[in-house]
């Protein structure tokens, strides 16, 4: 099966934390030799587009473009963007989140406010307070959208398995009684919003990750094709538990023609 562009996962299908997946590095430069389109789909959003290819080239000497990079951010500022018809520079927002979050929503033209805003958007912040948690709650409370980043709870690295943004989310959620609108793998909402930009529709497209429970029931959600590589989280054993299998399999991606 050919796709005329693909999206691609991060952590567990191009790299491993600091450990270079090589199959990785040849199935991107089989792309871009074939002048394939693709996006690197990524659910961090404390880091910046620039961050993430800095990081696939230095240490992975993965080359890419800070366009082909797309992250909840992202596709929460595009969304935001939709709700007002393309221009929510009237609009004012409370964020919990780092400068990748805070930037990509700052570029809509939206304004802080702690106080009263239209929306509030939560997600990873490695310096969260109390004081963050009460003005979100309290903000929400008075009537601001509550948007949630992306809801893993727990974040894969050397020392183990750490709070993730769904964690900090989930302390809003309790305190207001209420669930977040995410926009995150495995919702269909980053994917819509990834489709418009690489310009192609769902069944043109193929979602490869490592992690059934974000990138392919995130591909499943929004009708899109997926690919699973067995390089990351997710074992056969646990697979073949899954109601809905994934469109195709590959322990590798080097098995997989282009």
């Amino acid at each position: 099966m050919t796709y005329k562009g693909y999206l691609i996962d991060l952590d567990g299908t191009m790299y491993r934390g600091k450990e270079r997946i090589p199959e990785a590095k040849a199935f991107i430069e089989r792309l871009q030799a074939a002048h394939i389109p693709f996006l690197f789909l990524t659910n961090n959003t404390t880091k910046s587009p620039e961050d993430v290819v800095a990081n696939l080239a230095t240490n992975h000497d993965i080359h890419a473009t800070p366009e082909q990079v797309y992250t909840p951010s992202l596709a929460t500022a595009a969304y935001i963007q939709e709700q007002n018809n393309g221009d929510a520079s009237d609009k004012s927002m409370y964020v919990i989140g780092e400068l990748g979050l805070k930037q990509a929503l700052l570029d809509t033209g939206m304004r802080f406010n702690e106080y009263d805003p239209d929306y509030v958007i939560v997600g990873l912040d490695y310096d969260a307070t109390y004081h963050k948690f009460e003005l979100a709650t309290l903000a929400i409370q008075r009537g601001g959208m509550f948007i949630g980043t992306n809801a893993d709870t727990n974040l894969p690295n050397e020392r183990g398995h750490v709070p993730g943004a769904g964690s900090v989310i989930a302390m809003v959620e309790r305190a207001t009684q209420q669930r977040a609108f995410y926009i995150g793998k495995p919702e269909a909402i980053i994917m819509q919003q990834a489709l418009k930009k690489i310009g192609l529709k769902a069944d043109e497209v193929v979602m490869v990750g490592d992690n059934y429970n974000t990138d392919i029931k995130a591909g499943i959600n929004a009708g899109i094709p997926q690919l699973l590589v067995y390089t990351g989280i997710s074992t056969k054993e646990q697979v073949a538990q899954a109601a809905v299998q994934p469109t195709h399999v590959v322990d590798s991606l080097a098995e997989w023609e282009i």
